[in-house]
């Protein structure tokens, strides 16, 4: 602690100043200007430093999958199409006859000295068995302990006893900032344990087309294909992301789940096995400038409900078709991506109240938050696939590219079965269907939605786009198949 002198002392301090006059202080030294190199040694030195904490914690994912009905590709290399391109498809799945222990890799990373992993769901998600590789090449059997197709996670689980297992640090990724450094570590093209290093590109990214739930960190560190599930970490080495996609007709972007959403979805898939979310039982879309026009509101001021499903909680708290809903618990809604994350982080059964405009009139509600129906409790009987011959995915900005559509929403038609219903309608690969019996669709489920109220034998008009923006309708058969 700094004591101050006793006042006495001052004025015989100040005599001998004057009596010994100090000499002319020599002029400051000029700092020397800092070694470049050391500079960039020391950063070289904190990349290192991660790479050598963290990489015994990132696994290789070896899957042997589940055999696929010829001509019916699974839904793991249909996201390979998507995320990499056709020619990386064509290459590396169409070229080589299907084997029966045919394997695919991915990466993970352990979060937990339990043996818990976290890595994607499309990694995994038809998996017969789960091999884990870490890099002292020690080999164990993972078991799934759950999957969230919703947010594209899964969690992986290996019995270690008596075994010390490395674990990665989990860091906030609520903190993050555009510009801060990002350290992506995985498999790419089976060449174990790879380290890339980028920068954060944006985060927050909706709208990918990659999953449900969607708050993406962007990076330009190299993801590639292989990476999927192994770790993003900042320069401290802690795991701020797990990577999951990239832009195939784009260099250096590449996307990661938040770690603070997988933490929370890895929570939920340990503890319940499942994740549990809140549910209203609408059909909702954006609003458009257009229909912000026709409906008298202003641009961006919330989102549209297209529809409101029988017995659910959005109609016992009277929601309408036409609604326009503009807050939600409290907080203004403008977009569905926004939206959906609210209402899905609602508790099942709390009484949450909204907002909506109805007739240009601002209309308090109270809604009590549902369940969310899991991928294996649909709200409504969904069609067998094969009775269209359709095989659908949500609209992405790639597919939009990549078939020169100018819509922002709807379904692409990835798949069109010969002889099928689609066939038959005219519907070809790269047509998006925009509504289907004049209500809009956004994914698969409101489609089937559609489609299960339709009586076999009859026909339905979709709205369907082609290449070039030109829309049309076509009639769509339901055909009779006893199930």
């Amino acid at each position: 602690m700094i004591r101050r002198a006793p006042i006495l002392v001052l004025p015989l301090f100040v005599v001998l100043v004057c009596v010994f006059p100090s000499p002319p202080s020599a002029p400051a030294a000029t700092p020397e200007p800092m070694d470049s190199q050391s500079v960039l040694r020391g950063l070289e030195d904190a990349f290192v430093s991660v790479a050598d904490h963290v990489t015994p914690a990132v696994v290789n994912v070896s899957v042997k999958a589940k055999r696929a009905p010829e001509g019916d590709p699974s839904e793991r290399q249909e996201r390979f199409r998507e995320f990499f391109g056709p020619e990386f498809f064509e290459r590396f799945f169409r070229q080589r006859p299907p084997r029966e222990d045919a394997r695919s890799m991915g990466s993970g990373v352990i979060v937990d000295p339990q043996g818990f992993i976290l890595t994607n769901n499309h990694v995994v998600e038809n998996a017969e068995s789960v091999e884990v590789r870490l890099s002292d090449d020690r080999k164990f059997q993972a078991t799934i302990v759950g999957r969230d197709p919703k947010t594209d996670l899964a969690v992986l689980k290996v019995d270690a006893p008596g075994a010390s297992l490395p674990v990665a640090t989990l860091g906030d990724s609520d903190k993050l900032r555009a510009g801060q450094w990002a350290i992506a570590i995985g498999n790419p093209f089976g060449l174990d344990r790879t380290v890339t290093i980028g920068h954060i590109s944006a985060t927050g990214r909706t709208h990918v087309g990659v999953a449900t739930y969607e708050a993406f960190i962007q990076t330009d560190a190299s993801i590639n294909p292989g990476n999927s599930g192994g770790p993003l970490l900042n320069i401290e080495g802690k795991v701020i992301g797990i990577n999951t996609a990239i832009v195939s007709s784009g260099q250096g972007i590449g996307f990661s789940i938040p770690i603070n959403m997988a933490r929370d979805i890895m929570t939920q898939l340990i503890n319940k096995g499942r994740v549990v979310r809140g549910w209203l039982g609408i059909v909702i879309q954006e609003l458009t400038p257009e229909l912000a026009e026709g409906f008298g509101v202003k641009k961006d001021s919330g989102v549209l409900v297209s529809d409101v499903m029988k017995g659910g909680p959005a109609e016992a708290a009277g929601l309408k078709a036409g609604d326009i809903i503009v807050e939600f618990n409290g907080a203004p809604i403008k977009d569905v991506v926004e939206l959906q994350k609210k209402v899905a982080g609602v508790e099942p059964g709390r009484a949450t109240p909204l907002v909506v405009l109805r007739d240009k009139a601002t209309t308090p509600l109270t809604v009590k938050v549902g369940e969310q129906p899991g991928e294996e409790t649909a709200a409504v009987p969904q069609p067998k696939e094969e009775t269209l011959g359709l095989t659908l995915e949500p609209l992405s900005p790639e597919a939009t590219q990549r078939f020169k559509l100018t819509a922002a929403a709807g379904l692409v038609v990835t798949d069109v079965a010969p002889g099928s219903s689609g066939d038959k309608a005219g519907i070809h690969p790269g047509d998006a269907i925009l509504e289907v019996n004049r209500q809009p669709v956004r994914d698969v489920a409101g489609f089937r939605r559609i489609i299960a109220s339709v009586k076999p034998g009859e026909g339905v008009p979709v709205y369907i786009q082609r290449g070039g923006g030109r829309n049309e309708y076509v009639v769509l058969s339901v055909p009779d198949v006893k199930r």
